[in-house]
């Protein structure tokens, strides 16, 4: 196998044509992108063609134009991606836990849970969801129910919901019974 090129400075210009791209095919918190930028500049400055203070910098110059230019919204980006976890059936504890690692600061958590309240996201649906597709309680194979009753609430309670509302989905006879009141 022939020795890899080395990468190419990472230049302002490059950094933000990188950035865009990256911009064109994921949503991104600014932490995000700057992980990513930083992560190429680190590249660069291990095979010697790049500085890494200067490199910071540009990716800080890179991430504030596009926060100015509204291509990079912490908010917008927190709200799509709390709506997007909610339909996978994930509590809130564990969404905003997402969108921590992702980068968002905690004003936009509050505000992307907050959106999910008015949409009438809670907890219960989201369970509901979570059993669903991983077939648990009421929506697993009925001959195996009784026994895997326990790995069903483990399931449940490493997906981050409470054990009385696990108890509850894992406990329901049919999935008619979960209809919310």
């Amino acid at each position: 196998m022939p020795p890899r090129k080395p990468p190419k400075p990472p230049t302002r210009e490059r950094l933000e044509k990188s950035a865009l791209h990256y911009l064109e095919r994921y949503a991104a918190s600014a932490e995000g992108l700057r992980r990513v930028l930083l992560r190429k500049v680190a590249r660069a400055a291990h095979a010697g063609v790049a500085d890494r203070a200067q490199g910071a910098s540009d990716v800080d110059a890179v991430v504030a134009k596009l926060v100015a230019g509204k291509l990079l919204d912490d908010s917008r980006f927190a709200e799509g991606r709390a709506a997007s976890l909610a339909r996978r059936g994930l509590p809130r504890g564990r969404i905003a836990q997402r969108l921590k690692i992702a980068g968002v600061d905690g004003e936009d958590i509050e505000h992307a849970l907050g959106s999910l309240d008015e949409a009438g996201e809670n907890d219960f649906k989201a369970a509901v969801i979570f059993a669903r597709r991983k077939r648990l309680g009421p929506f697993a194979d009925p001959a195996r129910r009784a026994a895997a009753r326990m790995k069903h609430l483990a399931a449940m309670a490493r997906a981050g919901f409470s054990g009385e509302l696990a108890r509850r989905i894992v406990d329901a006879a049919d999935p008619d019974d979960l209809a919310e009141d």
